[in-house]
């Protein structure tokens, strides 16, 4: 792990998302109209500004490397698939807890290569937190515009355990939650990629999500907990990949904090047993 400072690249990024965030805010604190996309998702005039803004500073960050967005026409799997590193970018992450007006929301910006995230800035608009990371430089977290970056860490699997479950989806987790680290855990709801950084920073142990969610949703937050000693895997047991068929939809998936865990293992008795 290198550097006592974000790298220019990463840090660049992040001051991208917190101009993304207070687009966001601009909204948040006004009236505002929810349409629904196709998928009968919810859909704010405050994710498509969060999208013209990070589309911006891509551009002028590094404007060789594609985007693929929530917030856009994804490019079809005969252009993507010949990408080995792109953006990967939900420009509000949580749109239902964010017309909850509850704060549970995130600017997500991640870079893949070769299938897998080697950098990720979560940045939640209305704490002002800011997570960030990059393959071999560990974990960041700044609290505030102005405030240091700090390392974060994860930490050793708590007893009870501490499990981070959605806010606006889910249930009937517990049978193999139960399986995998016990019926003895306490449960915290969460919305958005927040429920990762829960994890990141060490207040949390572990995220199971059973039901769909789509590559943009996890890209940037599985950095942020990687580079902090996490994981996160699909129910096989093997780290989630990027941008590997046609879909964009993930498989479902455990994300830990304790990584010296054989999770593939009690995986594998829990999912086959």
């Amino acid at each position: 792990m290198s550097g006592a400072a974000p790298s220019a690249l990463l840090y660049e990024v992040g001051v991208l998302a917190r101009a993304a965030g207070e687009a966001i805010l601009t909204v948040y604190r006004g009236d505002f109209q929810v349409e629904q996309k196709a998928d009968h998702s919810p859909v704010t005039a405050a994710d498509l500004q969060a999208q013209r803004v990070i589309v911006a500073g891509l551009a002028r960050i590094d404007p060789a490397l594609p985007v693929l967005s929530e917030e856009a026409r994804a490019a079809a799997w005969s252009e993507r698939c010949v990408w080995r590193r792109y953006w990967l970018v939900d420009p509000l992450d949580g749109t239902r807890e964010f017309v909850k007006r509850n704060g549970e929301f995130t600017v997500n910006i991640a870079i893949i290569e070769d299938h897998r995230p080697v950098l990720g800035v979560v940045l939640a608009p209305v704490t002002g937190e800011l997570y960030a990371a990059a393959a071999g430089e560990g974990a960041w977290l700044q609290a505030s515009p102005d405030a240091p970056w700090q390392r974060i860490t994860t930490r050793a699997l708590a007893q009870p355990p501490k499990v981070a479950g959605s806010r606006s989806h889910g249930g009937g987790d517990h049978a193999l939650l139960a399986q995998l680290i016990g019926q003895d855990y306490a449960k915290q709801p969460l919305g958005s990629s927040l429920k990762f950084c829960l994890i990141a920073r060490g207040e949390a142990d572990v995220y199971l999500r059973l039901g769909a969610t789509s590559e943009w949703d996890t890209g940037a937050a599985q950095c942020v907990l990687e580079e902090a000693g996490g994981a996160v895997l699909d129910l096989d047991g093997a780290p989630l990949r990027y941008n590997t068929r046609d879909s964009l939809i993930n498989p479902e998936f455990l994300a830990v904090g304790d990584a010296g865990i054989d999770w593939a293992a009690r995986l594998r008795e829990a999912v086959v047993g």
